[in-house]
């Protein structure tokens, strides 16, 4: 009797293809546990960090990796695309890791917390790809994991986190800590107390508006949460469901499920052979109309994701040398997909009837799988992917985040999005029987959202604030 694999890369050896693997796997799209489905409901809750602010709850569905010792920050700064210069203990970063192709591993925020002290937190690929270099890298480092709330049964998490995002959120934020808060430029933070607890602050803007990430001890939680609910009243806070939160990222145009680029290659065949066949690589799917024979045509580089302003060859790191061949080249764009109303309509109305139908469409996340790959068509030849989907209530209108090859990612330009499986559709558990429908859509900028925008451009908060 064959024993069941230990490692990725036993895993990948008892199947087809990288592809068929990932394309046939039973998992469904990501959870966000501990926190409801909705408060009041997913449209009030999206509409409320453009018009009040929301209470995100993020003290559950994110991995959380605390490193530390002397070669801690040798170890980020090898294994990141971004510049460390500058980099102190009052910051925070968006970490790129690439593998050794120049491919996109993962993202995740890293936390500056002190000498030789750092916390990252976000999806498990990055954080794993750092916990195996921390381990056969010769680093002197130690690295603690605290897993999503998902993987565990004790019900704790190392810290709370929590973000309140929106117009009136400085105004909840004063309140609560009864006095003006401190001026605090964008990614940097602070201390500060709320409800008699010191908690850590973070300058952010998930959805592109001003507002602060409130991070400490897992045990005062309940104090920090009740403590800007209260204060959020007069200003018309809501807290934000998992349903709304999902599909947040369509209008800040953050892609949150980039393909870790570790299946394929020799310089990343040591790392397959130790993470494990039962973890997130193994266990991950890919859903959608997108489909190639070859898993490197999901990956992703930095430019296609929109963090080509991040690569600096200011020091040496993983993927370094190929990445300095990509830099002359043509680049993919990151764009958003404005979906044609009808039809949208159209393959929602399959739904009724005893005709085929269309792969139906969840609201406000249509997302279906792990990583989405839906195909992008322009002029009758792939133009590109689509990667997250959903509607968004502030915009009346089903958006999706799509890499697009540069000729066709000019604003106006009309594309097609192949929405559905081919053959019927693959065995996902998430995926019923039904036929491909084309959806015309409209080539938009990202973000996608006016004031996401202008708060991204050169003098916006964001830079005034960096």
């Amino acid at each position: 009797m064959s024993s069941s694999p230990r490692s990725l890369e036993d895993l990948l050896a008892t199947a087809e293809s990288p592809v068929a693997l990932l394309r046939n796997s039973p998992a469904g799209p990501n959870v966000y546990p501990g926190v409801p489905p909705e408060f009041t409901n997913w449209r009030d809750e999206q509409r409320a960090w453009q018009t009040t602010c929301v209470l995100f709850n993020l003290s559950y569905h994110m991995n959380d990796l605390a490193v530390q010792g002397p070669d801690a920050l040798r170890l980020l700064s090898d294994l990141a695309v971004n510049s460390f210069d500058g980099f102190t203990g009052d910051r925070a970063k968006h970490f790129v890791p690439c593998s050794p192709d120049g491919y996109v591993i993962g993202d995740v925020i890293l936390f500056a917390l002190g000498e030789s002290r750092f916390d990252l937190v976000g999806r498990a690929p990055a954080l794993n790809w750092i916990i195996y270099h921390a381990e056969t890298g010769g680093y002197d480092v130690a690295v603690e994991l605290d897993l999503r709330s998902a993987l565990r049964s004790d019900g704790r998490r190392r810290s709370y986190r929590f973000q309140v995002q929106g117009p009136t959120a400085m105004q909840v934020i004063e309140k609560a800590l009864d006095s003006p808060p401190p001026e605090l430029r964008f990614f940097h933070t602070t201390a500060v107390t709320i409800a008699h607890k010191t908690a850590g602050a973070l300058r952010h803007g998930m959805v592109g508006q001003p507002g602060w990430e409130l991070f400490g001890p897992w045990d005062e939680a309940d104090a920090v949460r009740e403590a800007l609910v209260s204060a959020g009243e007069e200003f018309g806070l809501r807290q934000a469901g998992a349903r709304a939160y999902s599909s947040n990222t369509l209008e800040s145009g953050w892609i949150p499920s980039p393909l870790p680029a570790v299946y394929s290659g020799e310089g990343t065949k040591a790392y397959r052979e130790w993470l494990p066949a039962a973890g997130y690589e193994g266990s991950a799917s890919i859903g959608g109309s997108f489909v190639a024979p070859d898993i490197e045509d999901y990956y992703f580089t930095p430019w296609d994701l929109g963090y080509g302003s991040y690569v600096a060859f200011d020091h040496d790191f993983v993927g370094r040398d190929a990445l300095e061949e990509m830099a002359g080249g043509d680049h993919r764009q990151k764009v958003t997909l404005a979906l044609d109303d009808e039809d949208v309509t159209g393959a929602i109305g399959t739904m009724f009837g005893e005709g085929e139908r269309a792969k139906f469409m969840d609201w406000p996340s249509a997302v279906y799988s792990m990583h989405q790959y839906d195909r992008v068509v322009a002029d009758g030849e792939t133009a590109g992917v689509s990667t997250w989907i959903g509607y968004s209530a502030n915009e009346a209108k089903m958006l999706t985040l799509a890499v697009v090859d540069a000729e066709h990612a000019e604003p106006g330009t009309e594309v097609t999005l192949v929405w559905g499986e081919e053959g019927g559709g693959t065995s996902k558990p998430t995926v019923e029987p039904h036929v491909q429908v084309d959806i015309g859509a409209v080539v938009s900028p990202v973000p996608y959202v006016e004031a996401v925008r202008t708060s991204y451009a050169p003098g916006g908060w964001r830079t005034a604030n960096a």
